[in-house]
Formats: structure tokens, sequence, C-alpha cells
């Protein structure tokens, strides 16, 4: 295989719509508040995309060099693990692309606020390092938090929480309350893509010491977990809808939860791991339906 192809491997493009799910629905957000900037959604757009493909590089390298990926991974094959690429080469990688992450951090919080408003970026250039250290560090070095369970909080956090009100704050330099319930929804839904992930992956996972959320509560547990996810994110999108309903546009975002609940009934009745795998691009895509519905919905600037 080129290298070119090796590369686009190693990013997993299958992954980036699912990261910029946050940024459309803060977008969203802004549109519904009165902000927009068209260059300020590319620039986040391009950033968000360029934190997943390091943290998928990263990724690649961590699980490769610990030797989680193995053999007994039911997943596709990774470009380190199949000889594709080597370790100097998906470490020059991660080096290359934490630069390009940092300049285009650079680049939207000083398009966003200027030298004028110091503080928000000062803040704002924090959170980036923190997300570029947060995206290397998943599987990488002997403290990765992946391997301790801890990965599921921090999808949450970066993927929900930062990637839909940071890109909202971007535009409208403030906050509201209700913009919480759809940054809940985004952070559960990724986390249930990474949770199929890991209930994919539960036994080789468990054999290589990796102590994902799953293998300590069991496969059992691990789909009733999965369960709550999906429910709790339909929950807080409902909420955000009730308290902004103006007729059928403003509910049509919910559309995108029919083939999440087809999954909920799959995984509900799915008791071998393996067949889990195809179930990811399914929540991914729906994620990344429900961010396009929602900004249809809500973005007062269509």
């Amino acid at each position: 295989m080129p290298k070119v192809k090796a590369w686009l491997k190693a990013a997993r493009l299958r992954t980036l719509p699912l990261s910029v799910s946050g940024i459309i629905v803060g977008t969203a957000l802004a549109g519904l508040y009165g902000a927009s900037s068209t260059v300020l959604f590319i620039l986040a757009l391009c950033t968000t995309i360029g934190f997943q493909i390091t943290s998928n590089f990263a990724n690649d390298y961590g699980d490769g060099v610990k030797g989680t990926d193995n053999e007994e991974r039911l997943g596709p094959q990774r470009t380190l693990q199949g000889g594709l690429l080597s370790r100097t080469e998906l470490k020059r990688g991660i080096l290359i692309s934490s630069i390009i992450n940092l300049m285009l951090v650079l680049a939207v919080v000083y398009y966003a606020f200027g030298a004028q408003q110091l503080w928000y970026l000062l803040l704002f250039l924090v959170l980036g390092v923190v997300s570029i250290w947060a995206a290397i560090k998943y599987t990488v070095g002997t403290s990765a938090y992946g391997y301790k369970g801890f990965g599921d909080i921090f999808v949450f956090l970066f993927f929900g929480l930062l990637g839909v009100l940071g890109s909202m704050f971007l535009y409208t330099k403030s906050l509201t309350l209700w913009a919480v319930a759809p940054a809940i929804t985004v952070g559960l839904l990724s986390t249930a893509v990474l949770n199929l992930n890991n209930l994919r992956d539960c036994a080789s996972d468990k054999n290589a010491g990796k102590n994902t959320l799953i293998v300590r509560l069991g496969f059992v547990n691990g789909k009733r977990y999965h369960y709550l996810l999906l429910l709790l994110s339909f929950l807080s999108a409902l909420a955000f809808t009730w308290g902004h309903f103006d007729g059928w546009r403003s509910a049509i975002h919910l559309l995108a939860f029919v083939p999440i609940f087809i999954h909920f009934k799959k995984v509900r009745t799915t008791d071998e791991p393996v067949k889990l795998d195809p179930e990811l691009k399914k929540v991914a895509l729906s994620t990344f339906l429900w961010a396009l519905l929602f900004y249809f919905a809500f973005n007062n600037f269509l």
C-alpha cells in the first residue's frame, strides 16, 4: 500500500463526521442567539478535524506499541499493527499534526477574540493545548488515561461540552444554560461510539491490560451502560426542543434518533462482540445527521 493510503488509513476518515458534530451544533446555537461567521466556522472545523486525526495517529501508535492491537482484536487492522507505517513514521506524524493543530488553534482564537480580548485568547489557547494533550495521551505513554478507564469522561468533555459550548462561545462570547442540553447530547452519543468500540474489543483489551470502563463493568453491564447513554442523549435533545419549540422545524432533529433506537434494539439482541463492529458507523453517522438536522432546526441564518 502506498504511503499516502497508509496515512489516510491511519487518519481513519470515517471518524471525522463524528468529530465535527459538536462544531456544527455549537454553530447552530450561535445562530439561534444571533451570531454567525463563515470564516470562524471553517477554522473551527479544521481545528477539530486536526485534533481527531492527531488522536487517531496517537491511538494507532499507542495501542500498537503496547501490543493491544494484535490478532485477537476484532476491529479493522491498524497501520502499525499491519506494518504499513513504522513507529518512527507515526511519531513523526503525531508531531507534525500537533504543530498544525497548534497553528489552527492560534488562528481560530485570534480571529474570534483578537488581541483586545486577551483573557479569552489565553483561555482558549490553554484549552487548545489541553485538547492536543488529550488527543495524544489517550493511549500513548505509561499514564495513558484510556488504559485506566477514563476514556469515556474525556470523550464526553471534549466532544460534547467543550466542542459545543466552546465553539458557541467563539461566536457569541457568552453561554446559556439551555446550550448545555445539546452539548450533553453530542457528548453522550460520542461516548456511545467509544463504548461500542470497547464492547467489541472487551476480550482483547482485557488480555492486553487495557482496563477500559467495559473491562471493569463486564460485557452485560456495558450494554446496560450503553442503553443509558442513548436514552439520556435523547432526553437532552428532547428537553432542548421543549424549551425552544416553534413548530415542526424545531423538532425535525429528533428524526435522527430513529436509526439510533433501531441500533438500541440491535445491541440489546447481540451477544457476540464482533457483531457490534458495524454499529460504530451507524451511531457515528446518526450523530452527524442529528447535528445537521439540529443546525437546520435552530440556526436563524438559514
